[in-house]
């Protein structure tokens, strides 16, 4: 089946970006990395790497992960933009530009404070650098770190990363907790507290899901902050309108359901991408027609 999509209306308050880059992203066997980099007609704006070597040439970001892939096959993540690309690096920070989106890497090793200080230094770093850079509008975050289900300081280690991550952009980001990003946190074999980021010069939609609660306002019980994502992220431009998904799982309201059944938990994670790809298609007036 062939999907066709035609942009019906935009919201009121939503600036269109005329002159953003389409991004896109391929899996790229790293064998072949080099050999796609001359091939390709879009040009590299990142790339996340599951452990696999990225070669020394490469200009943009590379983020690399103690995360290795299951079926063994090595594997790289290339994000790309059809618009020309600039680089821009610090010590900690790196990122690359194209028209108004920005793909931006850093990574903080964890101080004796542990990861909730880590965390927020991170993200105010994080913010710091992509307010300078003329790109203060985060659309999408990836949060990679070890040991994520392990416990610190009697509080697990995700939870005090989700005290971290609020404490920074609570009083930082402008119009939050509704200008949340779509965000993701994975855990790690090892390696430092490393963020992968899409932001942009104009701000994009952020979604919640009607089955599920905002993340933001889940109740206390989960931990002393709430995470601090949204569940999608919708970008709209000229040509492309793009959805950025983050955490759904099989999470109905604010609690976890079907535990110890992975199928019937699939099912219900289905059911939730259907209904947030449906929101998104209702506030950006996009229709969909099917064709063979």
């Amino acid at each position: 089946m062939r999907q066709r999509h035609t942009l019906r209306i935009h919201r009121s308050n939503q600036r269109v970006l005329e002159a953003a880059g389409h991004l896109r992203v391929d899996y790229v066997e790293a064998s072949d990395l080099s050999h796609w980099l001359t091939t390709s007609a879009d040009t590299p704006l990142a790339i996340v790497s599951f452990g696999a070597p990225v070669l020394p040439a490469v200009s943009c970001p590379v983020i690399t992960l103690d995360l290795p892939q299951l079926d063994g096959r090595s594997l790289l993540e290339v994000w790309t933009s059809d618009h020309p690309v600039t680089v821009h690096r610090t010590n900690e920070f790196s990122a690359a530009t194209s028209g108004e989106i920005l793909a931006g890497t850093l990574q903080l090793e964890e101080p004796g404070a542990g990861l909730q200080a880590t965390t927020e230094q991170a993200y105010r770093h994080l913010l710091r650098h992509v307010q300078e850079l003329g790109y203060p509008y985060l659309w999408r975050v990836w949060n990679f770190f070890p040991g994520i289900n392990e416990d610190e300081h009697g509080l697990e280690r995700y939870r005090q990363f989700c005290v971290g991550r609020y404490q920074a952009l609570a009083g930082t980001l402008q119009g939050f907790p509704g200008s949340l990003p779509a965000g993701t946190a994975v855990g790690t074999r090892s390696g430092p507290l490393q963020l992968y980021v899409l932001a942009g010069t104009h701000p994009a939609i952020h979604l919640g899901n009607p089955r599920q609660v905002h993340a933001y306002e889940y109740p206390e019980h989960y931990g002393p902050r709430s995470p601090s994502f949204a569940r999608a992220t919708l970008l709209q431009s000229d040509l492309h309108t793009q959805l950025f998904i983050s955490g759904t799982a099989s999470v109905v309201g604010h609690e976890s359901r079907h535990m110890g059944l992975p199928e019937t938990q699939t099912l219900e994670t289905v059911n939730n991408l259907r209904a947030l790809v449906a929101h998104a298609d209702e506030l950006s007036g996009t229709t969909r027609s099917h064709q063979s």
